[in-house]
């Protein structure tokens, strides 16, 4: 893959800023609570998802970025919405209201935070030679993170909480398999200047095991998913070094 080089243009700078000010967002989330908590929820996944989508546009072109939006959120919408009627393949569980409208039973919302986060998975795949492996692993390994902090939310809840902090491990496997079918779905697009989905995808992964650690209390969803994210982080990191 081409060396990383700075943005040349205003319109480049673009999934930067939009990249920072999800960053900022993120940063507000532990300090607000109630129906502010809500919103700024679903902000946040609007400017990530923006983020990652703009970088794809001009990064990897209007071909590409159509196939992405296709796969990765009119896949997600139809495997969540499979999944709210028929408990296949994530369990049986239900959303609630707090994310907005609902399309087929499903948040408007969620598909795209299941494309925001696809996008610089598979990038981080891709830089490491591994777009399908890694890319799903490293998508996957964010919904450690991810459920235990929505259902504390109330976002959604499970029929039969079981598992680490009541989340079936039957959710976790099906995340996997559908990213492995979302990677795989992607062809590897090669850009001049990756470090904007690459800088979120650390992001994430730092913040989500801070987070646990030092404001929900929770240790052992920090310690999970910060190893298992891990496996593809630590030699993103190596591999940018």
């Amino acid at each position: 893959m081409p060396a990383l080089t700075r943005p040349t243009t205003s319109v480049e700078r673009v999934p930067v800023g939009l990249a920072v000010a999800a960053v900022l967002l993120q940063v507000a989330y532990p300090l607000v609570h109630g129906p502010a908590r809500d919103r700024l929820t679903v902000a946040t996944v609007l400017v990530l998802f923006a983020a990652s989508a703009s970088h794809a546009l001009l990064h990897r072109g209007q071909a590409w970025t159509a196939r992405f939006l296709l796969v990765a959120v009119g896949g997600s919408l139809l495997v969540e919405a499979v999944g709210v009627a028929t408990g296949t393949p994530f369990g049986d569980y239900r959303y609630g209201d707090a994310l907005g409208p609902q399309l087929l039973g499903v948040p408007v919302v969620v598909p795209l935070a299941w494309a925001m986060l696809a996008y610089p998975a598979h990038v981080a795949g891709a830089r490491l030679g591994r777009p399908v492996l890694a890319g799903a692993w490293a998508l996957a390994s964010w919904d450690l993170f991810l459920d235990p902090q929505m259902v504390a939310e109330g976002y959604w809840t499970w029929a039969q909480p079981h598992g680490v902090n009541g989340i079936p491990v039957s959710n976790h496997l099906a995340w996997l398999v559908v990213a492995l079918v979302l990677m795989a779905a992607l062809p590897v697009r090669a850009s001049s200047d990756d470090r904007v989905p690459l800088a979120l995808l650390l992001w994430t992964w730092g913040s989500s095991v801070l987070a646990n650690l030092a404001f929900f209390d929770r240790p052992l969803v920090a310690v999970v998913g910060g190893v298992a994210m891990a496996v593809v982080t630590v030699p993103l990191l190596r591999a940018l070094r």
